[in-house]
């Protein structure tokens, strides 16, 4: 695996890994994940030592909207990449007692065939994530947590009380312009406020002290 760039975003915890592509007259050739490069490269330390046990691929049409999802019991992180179009990606702070509480990023992630790099963006546990599709799009994500019915929530990316302060207001700016093209699902559309979400005992499965000082993996 070619590990070109290791970056972190506005949020602290959430990472961007950058790999490369090999082109040649045939098209190209890349690894994207490789166990022992994810457990040995002096800037992966956030991610050393998780166990990955479910990979989900997902195909989404253009201005669809997904999210924002998050679980517990057991929590799941995810490891996002664009196989193919252009997915926005997007995540918000749900650690209660975290400096940035509340507050979405969104991160561009298209894909060509004739870019010389792909990447993954890290979203680990204590953070509802989504995605807005900008033209018929394949993602694949890698999760640190199996799928638990039961255990999950979801807070409504078109919430008035997200706090879009740290976001890049062009990204954002593509949602706001969507709105009436936008598809989404029903459980979506209904998806929580943030203040609702807050004032519900299940929030407490998201203490900012908690998640960071234990690491948490896949529990």
């Amino acid at each position: 695996m070619k590990i070109l760039e290791v970056k972190s975003l506005g949020i602290p915890d959430v990472f961007i890994i950058r790999f490369g592509k090999f082109p040649d007259e045939r098209g190209y050739f890349t690894e994207p994940f490789r166990q022992s490069d994810f457990d040995n490269h002096p800037d992966m330390s956030f991610i050393k030592g998780i166990r990955f046990v479910q990979q989900n691929e997902s195909f989404s049409k253009k201005n669809v909207l997904r999210g924002l999802h998050l679980q517990w019991n057991p929590y799941m992180g995810k490891l996002v990449r664009t196989i193919h179009g252009h997915m926005i990606d997007i995540f918000c702070d749900i650690r209660k007692g975290s400096p940035t509480f509340g507050k979405v990023l969104m991160y561009d992630m298209r894909m060509s065939p004739d870019s010389e790099y792909s990447e993954w963006i890290w979203v680990p546990p204590g953070f509802a994530h989504g995605n807005l599709f900008m033209q018929e799009t394949t993602i694949e994500y890698l999760c640190s947590g199996e799928y638990s019915q039961g255990n999950e929530a979801s807070i409504s990316a078109l919430s008035p009380d997200l706090d879009w302060s740290l976001c890049d207001p062009r990204l954002s700016g593509y949602l706001s312009s969507l709105k009436g093209q936008l598809i989404i699902a029903e459980k979506d559309r209904a998806g929580l406020s943030l203040d609702f979400w807050t004032n519900d005992t299940r929030s407490d499965n998201f203490i900012y002290e908690k998640l960071t000082n234990s690491h948490v993996r896949s529990k």
